[in-house]
């Protein structure tokens, strides 16, 4: 009678994905935002793999984590093995000629720019399906599934739109704003990921004037705000066009400040021509 040999056990294979974010991050922290799960996940990934190990893969520190010797000797290979994974994943995935486009991008550009030309792009390929992801930071495109990254960016992939800073409110504010000090008088709008926003503003038209005002966290409320008579916000010319052009927020000052980051879109993957990746960002390139 043949007797066979029981299947070797293998390493899990997410723990070995949280150990090697985590080495190559060097926290478990931005490990979990690549991977997309809790911190505690990760943790949990990398303590079962040590204990399977019988030995420890990192040095937990107040400010992250290091790699033993052990963790340090394993580490590269794992990275280069699961960037051949993604690459295979995606040939196939390419290879199968989908016709859903995943983009990654900030929730207000998401909002405010990118949503208003979905319409036309239906109307262009309706046999395309467009998924957005809203996130603060570009992600990791090589273990990313996303196809396209939109983001404000200095340089790399391919520029959509120039940015640059100019005050927009409501017809009803604009009409008690004369001069730049009036700012003083109103309520200024003020966006938490972009802080310096009207320092730099300010800084350029030489003005001595404090503005005050509420902080939001995400800045199309702070533009829907500025809609409804709230007050003055800084705004992002890309991000406001489309209200300046209903005429439901103006610009009352002529000064603008041009910033060297623009509205940038990028794949880290081939798109063949004539795919639905490569049409949608031929699109937004040409909307």
């Amino acid at each position: 009678m043949a007797v066979s040999p029981p299947p070797s056990r293998r390493l899990p294979l997410n723990a070995l994905r949280a150990f090697e974010a985590a080495a190559r991050l060097g926290a478990f922290t931005a490990a979990s935002v690549e991977l997309g799960v809790s911190p505690g996940a990760v943790t949990a990934h990398v303590k079962a793999l040590e204990a399977t190990l019988g030995a420890s893969l990192f040095e937990r520190q107040s400010k992250g984590v290091r790699l033993t010797a052990l963790g340090a000797s394993a580490a590269g290979m794992f990275t280069e093995a699961f960037d051949l994974l993604t690459k295979a994943e995606t040939s196939l995935r390419l290879g199968a000629a989908p016709q859903v486009v995943h983009v990654a991008t900030l929730p207000a550009i998401a909002q405010l720019w990118l949503s208003p030309r979905l319409p036309a792009l239906r109307l262009a390929a309706p046999e395309i399906s467009v998924s957005i992801t809203a996130m603060e930071h570009p992600p990791n495109l090589k273990r990313n599934p996303h196809d396209l990254s939109l983001f404000p960016a200095h340089t790399g992939g391919r520029l959509l739109a120039g940015d640059e800073l100019f005050p927009v409110c409501s017809p009803a504010i604009g009409a008690r704003l004369a001069r730049v000090e009036d700012l003083g008088s109103v309520s200024c709008l003020m966006d938490s990921t972009w802080a310096e926003d009207w320092t730099l503003w300010l800084a350029q038209t030489g003005a001595r004037v404090v503005v005050r005002g509420p902080v939001f966290s995400l800045y199309a409320l702070a533009v829907e705000e500025a809609v409804n008579g709230a007050g003055v916000l800084m705004g992002h010319g890309p991000l406001v066009a489309g209200h300046l052009a209903k005429g439901t927020l103006i610009a009352p000052f002529s000064q603008r400040v041009s910033l060297p980051r623009g509205l940038r879109l990028w794949s880290a993957r081939p798109m063949p021509k004539g795919s639905a990746v490569a049409r949608v960002a031929a699109f937004l390139a040409q909307s």
